[in-house]
């Protein structure tokens, strides 16, 4: 057989398109200077690396976490290393072997003569295209197989949950930690042989082992014999993943009419799709060996009809078969059908969630106590919190703010403390944070040396107000005082504190001011990261883009960067493979005041119970997408409150403790992490009397105890029971947040610390159910939930029907009308739900931010029980109207007067034509720029208000006696 030989003109000589054209070279110092230029961008570069990475170290050991730093970056380097050499090994590999099996010579055809063109280009640098392409695919692989090392700790250190599946009998730490493990290396797998087969592939067709318009046989016997290995592997690994996929059933999620994200196995699953991954497992083997088989028998003919009987196995048997079961078996008596497997996913999901213990009674909803012992019972049943800490920041902030460059939260917390009498009360706290935007004078120096820290806890009592509407404080101003004790008051850690601070050095820092100026404070923490080191100095220089820490005169001796400010982040820095709650609350704690902050383990890989975006499930009408929870994990089908943590607000400690000491997901990782997390046992005195049940986790079990509070398959299937969170009736279109206050369920003899909610029932608007679950962890009952459950015909009013029965009767109208005047604005507190002796009482305080002021000040009380509503100055005035002897049905404010206008009624158009009179001498005021007549109208504005309510008490009284 004859060859055709083909010779390349040599680039390096002159041809006869003309003479050669020469380039002069750089001159010496041209290249010098290049080369400088280089090697500077190089160390630069390097620099900024070794920068992000020495600064994390540093940060890691100031804080006395090194271990999870060093455990984390030799577990990501070390499954780089492995997975990325397994990748380029595979795939440089499968090129060798390629090019070793290519045919001694190439066929006579124009292709292999375009072929050539390409195979003596690349001759020269053969290997270094060998290296490239195997260290590139290397990297790519590590970088990401880097990024699955939580997969392979939980896989390598994990615990037995003592808990089987109902379908396979495996342990559940086959599906949390094995199968993602498992499935990794499934993935990667396949993606080595798919890319050694692309790879082996060009490779053959570069040198002529395949053939695609060269006459004659499409490929040599080596190409057939190495590629068909390659397909070999392939199909395995497809046989491997049937298999897998037979137990990837039990947490599969999909639709369902009984619910939504329904997951875990139902009728065609078990008895259509499950046979069918066991048949077409063995098909694949089969086409497997067929595939290997072509080593011996050099043709494509028995794996190529294997490979589509596979095909057309995996469309009859693993799609049209299950669908003709789904079609014929399922959907003509879908409820018996599937009734097994309904009991099996409620099962799954209340013990997943930790609500297989909740209790459900009925509750009639209507009471026929009478008056004097529900007014006893309204005292001795709930502790009923006016003090709204979603309304009355701006209050915090006008009484308690101080200066201009302190801020609180915009969401207070709720807390216990023990008042003089040692009696515990509900507490209204938040921490004077330092608000880097309200510094008088803005420049470096001031943003991160003088003004470092916060200062001081305020904290006012949750049940009462003063008598001008504000918070009954029992912690207040600088330096602080109050029934707190002396304590370490100084605030440079906290929610709002997310930029860095330079401390401990020759700059002195504000530490607050009073009457006789401003007082100066160097920290004496051991805090953040020493700046004495040029090199550090340095790295954190390039790491906060800021030069001037390299060279500042400011930083010397002493000298250390505080950052990594806020107690989320810094929890969620030293344990990674947590969820933190997205409420952190500060509480004085041993002389210091610490951050507390409720943390989950979470998996989405337990079988049968039904999945939640955590996300979605913890925004409320609070939230406004600022504190809802950011999860690692956002869909999860299991959840703990596994960890309670603690941030000290001076020193920035974290330190966490064991809660749940029976999680075997934080088992898994305490075995990971050893030594990271305190037991229980370490948790003190005073630390446990401020823990709580996490709102965040609460707000995950009420959604889905709208579904899952029904334990008959028949009544989940139906849907007949399902319940709906309300929409908050002041913030339309969000869910109602729950509530913390003291409340005395139903079958308990004393007030605990609960944290309380309701549901509708679905589509409707009346109360369905009210739930509340035990919060104070020195409570036998702590973490059991209880519902009470109103009939299905029920007209007890819900939320929303409650607040549009305040917002519709004439009388509280008309003196919503009276606050309104003179600009005036009305905020709507907390709508709290108390059960009652068989009924329902609802109080929500009504706050009036005046006119001339920016803070609110709660000055009514609107309370409902039954059909009887009452619009009173304080909560005990409301209580003893709506209990009032007199008057069994009806509002008692509601209706127009059919008798002739008493003294009182005199009275009371006399105020309000006082109160018009001082709003348009103000009006007046406000045209001509008289301020100092403006602000005595709106003085003479309130004093008629306020007379015109009392004017309006005195008639209603009046009206009652007679």
């Amino acid at each position: 057989m004859r060859t055709l030989a083909f010779q390349m003109p040599d680039r390096g000589s002159g041809g006869p398109s003309g003479p050669r054209i020469r380039v002069g070279r750089p001159s010496r110092r041209a290249r010098t200077l290049l080369m400088t230029v280089g090697v500077l961008a190089v160390l630069a570069m390097l620099f900024v690396m070794f920068a992000g990475f020495w600064t994390d170290w540093l940060w890691y050991r100031s804080v006395h976490y090194s271990a999870v730093f060093t455990k984390t970056l030799w577990t990501k380097i070390g499954m780089f290393a492995v997975f990325g050499l397994l990748m380029a090994a595979a795939v440089g590999l499968n090129l060798w072997l390629a090019h070793k099996l290519r045919p001694p010579l190439s066929a006579m055809s124009l292709e292999q003569q375009s072929l050539d063109r390409y195979r003596m280009g690349i001759a020269p640098y053969k290997k270094w295209v060998l290296l490239g392409v195997t260290a590139l695919v290397g990297l790519i692989a590590g970088a990401s197989a880097a990024g699955q090392w939580r997969t392979w700790l939980l896989w390598v250190n994990s615990v037995s949950f003592g808990k089987t599946d109902p379908q396979f009998g495996k342990d559940i730490s086959f599906y949390a930690f094995d199968l993602p493990w498992y499935r990794f290396l499934l993935s990667f797998g396949f993606a080595a042989v798919v890319l050694s087969l692309l790879a082996a592939a060009l490779v053959h067709y570069l040198y002529g082992g395949l053939r695609i318009t060269t006459p004659g046989a499409r490929a040599t016997a080596q190409a057939t014999g190495h590629l068909s290995v390659l397909l070999g592997f392939f199909v395995t690994l497809k046989a491997v993943a049937y298999w897998l996929d037979r137990y990837g059933l039990a947490v599969k999620t999909g639709d369902f009419k009984a619910t939504d994200n329904w997951t875990g196995l139902k009728f065609v699953d078990a008895n259509a799709y499950l046979p069918a991954k066991t048949i077409l497992f063995c098909i694949a083997i089969i086409c497997a060996l067929l595939f290997f088989s072509t080593i011996w028998r050099r043709t494509w003919q028995l794996p190529v009809i294997g490979f589509g009987l596979m095909v057309l196995s995996a469309v009859l048997i693993g799609g049209l078969y299950p669908a003709i079961v789904q079609k014929f078996q399922v959907q003509p008596n879908e409820q018996a059908k599937e009734t097994p497997y309904i009991k099996k996913n409620i099962k799954a999901t209340r013990e997943a969630y930790g609500i297989d213990a909740s209790q459900v009674r009925d509750y009639s909803g209507t009471s026929k106590a009478g008056k004097e012992q529900l007014r006893q019972a309204a005292d001795d049943t709930a502790s009923t919190r006016l003090l709204d800490p979603n309304v009355v920041s701006p209050t915090f902030q006008q009484k308690q703010q101080v200066r201009g460059y302190y801020q609180f939260p915009a969401v207070l917390d709720v807390d216990r403390y023990k008042n003089k009498d040692g009696e515990e009360q509900d507490t209204v706290v938040g921490l004077r944070e330092i608000n880097t935007d309200g510094i008088p004078e803005k420049n470096w120096i001031n943003e991160h040396f003088k003004y470092t820290h916060g200062y001081g806890m305020v904290a006012a009592k949750g049940t009462t107000v003063d008598k001008d509407g504000a918070p009954a404080f029992t912690e207040q101003d600088l330096p602080p005082k109050g029934d707190k004790g002396k304590y370490e008051g100084r605030v440079y850690y906290g929610e709002k504190t997310n930029q860095y601070s330079i401390v401990g050095g020759p700059q002195k820092e504000l530490d607050y001011a009073d009457d006789k100026g401003e007082k100066t404070y160097t920290y004496k923490g051991k805090s953040g990261v020493d700046l004495t080191s040029p090199v550090n100095r340095a790295a954190y220089a390039v790491n906060f883009n800021e030069p001037q820490i390299l060279y500042s005169g400011a930083i010397g001796e002493g000298s250390r960067i505080l950052y990594n400010r806020t107690p989320k982040e810094r929890v969620e820095a030293v344990a990674p493979w947590l969820t933190i709650d997205g409420d952190p609350y500060p509480a004085v704690v041993d002389g210091r005041i610490k951050w507390i902050i409720d943390a989950y383990t979470t998996s989405d890989n337990y079988p049968y119970s039904s999945r939640t975006t955590l996300g979605d499930t913890t925004e409320d009408s609070l939230t406004d997408g600022q504190r809802a929870v950011v999860a690692r994990q956002n869909r999860v089908n299991y959840i703990r409150n596994s960890v309670k943590a603690t941030v000290d607000a001076y020193s920035g400690k974290v330190e966490m403790y064991q809660w749940d000491k029976k999680d075997p997901v934080l088992k898994t990782w305490m075995k990971a992490f050893p030594d990271t997390v305190k037991p229980k046992s370490a948790i003190g005195d005073d630390l446990m009397d401020h823990l709580r049940y996490p709102q965040d986790l609460f707000k995950v079990q009420r959604e889905l105890l709208t579904r899952y509070h029904v334990t008959s398959p028949s009544q989940f299937y139906s849907g007949s029971e399902r319940w709906q969170i309300p929409d908050d009736p002041t913030h339309k279109g969000n869910a109602v947040p729950p509530y913390y206050l003291s409340l005395q369920m139903p079958d308990e003899k004393k007030q605990s610390f609960s944290l309380t909610t309701t549901f509708n029932p679905n589509n409707r608007e009346t109360l369905g159910a009210f739930m509340a679950i035990d919060a104070d962890p020195r409570s036998t009952g702590y973490g059991k939930i209880k519902m009470l459950r109103l009939p299905s015909n029920t007209t007890v009013s819900g939320p929303s029907q409650v607040q549009s029965k305040f917002n519709s009767d004439p009388s509280i109208a008309e003196s919503l009308n009276l606050l309104k005047r003179g600009d005036s604005e009305i905020e709507y507190g907390n709508l709290l739900t108390v059960p009652l002796e068989g009924g329902l009482l609802y109080v929500e305080p009504v706050y009036v931010r005046g006119a001339g002021t920016n803070y609110p000040r709660m000055r009514k009380v609107l309370v409902t029980y039954g059909e009887r509503i009452a619009f009173e100055d304080t909560l005990g005035e409301a209580l003893d109207k709506v209990f009032d002897s007199k008057g069994d049905s009806g509002s008692d404010t509601g209706g127009q007067p059919e008798e002739p206008p008493s003294s009182g009624d005199a009275s009371v158009r006399e105020a309000l034509k006082n109160v018009q009179d001082a709003y348009d001498a103000g009006q007046d005021a406000l045209e001509k720029g008289d301020w100092k007549a403006y602000g005595k109208a709106q003085d003479d504005l309130r004093d008629a208000i306020k007379e015109a309510q009392d004017a309006e008490n005195k008639a209603e009284k009046g009206a009652n006696k007679e």
